[in-house]
Formats: structure tokens, C-alpha cells, sequence
């Protein structure tokens, strides 16, 4: 079951309109989480909304939005005038321009939302709009409204719905220049960059997620387990760097490491991601682990009892 929509409304083309919503692609809710704890009781910590002044905690009818125009100095604004002052982007995503992918600069990229028809109309304009994109082999760039804000999204095709990334406005990304101007002119030898190109071929691949593992996650869940059996925890020792002394022989090193192992010698499988996730978070309601585990012993128990 797909989770419930951040957002419902109508997608526009021009005079061609249909009802979509607007789910989250992205969820970090399976990664290890963590409650802050009184040491002294072992109980969680609650958060109070408080008047900083004094110290009275403030109901929510009586909190209100505010913008600091100096030091203790504020100007009220209501959830009344707020909404007096909401965009046609609030109930609809407006298609604006078409451009190429390569023009949207990295740094613009927020995240990514899933898009498809809302209810059992609309489905043959949200193809009319979804083919023509994939047939210009553009992206959409239209607006929509999320959390009261208004944001710039770029709409995508992918299989029989749309991608929909929220972009950056040009004040959120910072200036390169910031950063880069103290970086030394450096000429790279011919020599240098042939080894370099050489590293980079060796290490040539396809993009796959599923090759990479969460290492942190995974020695979170590792210690986790450790600390529930009851065992004593060993600090490691960590990586010393080394000092690069000779860049040229660093490169001829790195060729030699980087080198495809011999075809007598197998290869290791790659290490599957989060190694013992499913045994720690067995327990743990609502995780996708314990939903499945607990299916399939339900559906073993059933057969049991028949075969009896």
C-alpha cells in the first residue's frame, strides 16, 4: 500500500488538466533512530514550548507565527493573513517552460516526489502530459505549494507515472567563487594524468545502488545487538592517514592496487546491505522486517494446522 499523499491537486498543461497527488519517493524511516534519555532515570526527554522570559509553558491557541525585525522587536502574522496571501500553486502545479536535463544545475536538486492520477479520472490527460514530456525528451518545470512554501519542481516521466524533484531558488545555492578562489593553479603532467585516466578505467562501472552498503548503519545495528547480548564494547583502533611525500609514486602504487585480480583467485561477494538488520529489528513493530517475518510464520502455522 502506497503511503498517504503530501499533497493533492490538479497538473496543468496549457488548457489540459487532471487530478494528481504527490507522494515521497525517499524514506529514511527503516535507518536506526535514537531517543534522548535522562542518564539518572533511564525515562525519554520532553520537549516544552515555553516563554522564553518566563518560563511558563504556551499553549498552541496561543502560539503565533512572528519575524524578528531586531532584537526582541517582532512583527505578528496571523494563519488568517497567511492564507490571504496563497498562490494558485497551492491546488495546482502549473506547467511554465520545458528545458533540457543538462540544464538543471546539481546544486538546484532538493528531493524527489512520485506523481499520479488522483482517483479514477484525469488518467487520459495524465498521459497526454506524461507521453509528450517523454516524447520531447524534456523536463517540466512548473511550481506547486508544499508546507506553505511555493516551490519550483521539475517533472520527469518514469514507467506509467512522473518523477517530480523539487528545485532550489537561486538565493538558497551559494556562490563556487566563495569557496574556490584560494585554490591553487596547479599544471597536472601528462605523465600524472595518463596514471590518474588509468585508476579511473580500472575503476570503471555501472551506477548500481545495490552494490553499496550503509556502513554506518550497519555498525550502528552491529553495536546495538552487541550492548543487547549483553557483551562489553572494545574501543577500536583507527585508521592513521599517510602523508603523501611523492604524488608520482603514489599514482604508480595506486595502478598497481587497483590492478583486476587473477582469474584463479575468485573475487569476494559483495557484503549484502545491513548485515543482521533483520535479526535486530525483529521485535520492532511497524518495521518491514518484523511485518514479513511475522506473515510468513503465520502462513506455516495455517499449513500446520491443516496438514493436522
Amino acid at each position: 500500500m502506497a503511503p498517504r499523499a503530501n499533497w493533492k491537486g490538479f497538473l496543468r498543461l496549457s488548457l489540459v488538466t487532471c487530478p494528481v497527488a504527490l507522494y515521497p519517493a525517499t524514506s529514511e524511516s527503516e535507518k536506526v533512530s535514537f531517543n534522548q534519555l535522562n542518564r539518572q532515570t533511564g525515562h525519554r526527554i520532553k520537549y516544552l514550548k515555553v516563554d522564553a522570559d518566563t518560563g511558563d509553558e504556551v499553549p498552541n491557541d496561543d502560539i503565533v507565527k512572528g519575524y524578528e525585525l531586531e532584537k526582541g522587536q517582532y512583527i505578528e502574522v496571523s494563519k488568517e493573513e497567511l492564507e490571504e496571501i496563497a498562490l494558485e500553486s497551492t491546488r495546482t502545479i502549473e506547467i511554465d517552460e520545458f528545458v533540457d536535463r543538462s540544464d538543471i544545475d546539481p546544486r538546484y536538486l532538493i528531493r524527489p516526489y512520485y506523481i499520479r492520477p488522483d482517483g479514477k479520472v484525469g488518467h487520459d490527460a495524465f498521459a497526454v502530459i506524461r507521453e509528450t514530456i517523454r516524447e520531447m525528451d524534456k523536463v517540466a518545470i512548473g511550481r506547486v505549494v508544499l508546507t506553505n512554501r511555493e516551490h519550483i519542481i521539475a517533472l520527469e516521466p518514469m514507467d506509467k507515472g512522473l518523477v517530480g524533484t523539487l528545485l532550489r531558488y537561486p538565493y538558497e545555492v551559494r556562490s563556487e567563487q566563495e569557496y574556490f578562489d584560494e585554490i591553487q593553479d596547479v599544471k597536472v603532467t601528462k605523465d600524472m594524468l595518463d596514471l590518474a585516466k588509468h585508476i579511473v578505467n580500472q575503476k570503471a562501472g555501472r551506477f548500481d545502488p545495490e552494490k553499496f552498503e550503509d556502513h554506518y548503519e550497519t555498525a550502528l545495528i552491529d553495536l546495538i545487538n552487541q550492548k543487547r547480548a549483553g557483551k562489553v564494547i572494545q574501543p577500536k583502533e583507527r585508521p592513521k592517514g599517510e602523508n603523501v611525500v611523492d604524488l608520482m609514486e603514489a599514482l604508480r602504487r595506486s595502478v598497481g592496487k587497483e590492478a583486476p585480480a587473477k582469474a584463479d583467485k575468485p573475487a569476494k561477494k559483495p557484503r549484502k546491505a545491513a548485515a543482521g538488520q533483520k535479526e535486530m529489528l525483529m521485535p520492532i513493530a511497524g518495521k518491514k522486517a518484523a511485518v514479513k517475518e511475522s506473515s510468513a510464520k503465520k502462513s506455516a502455522a495455517g499449513a500446520r494446522r491443516k496438514s493436522a
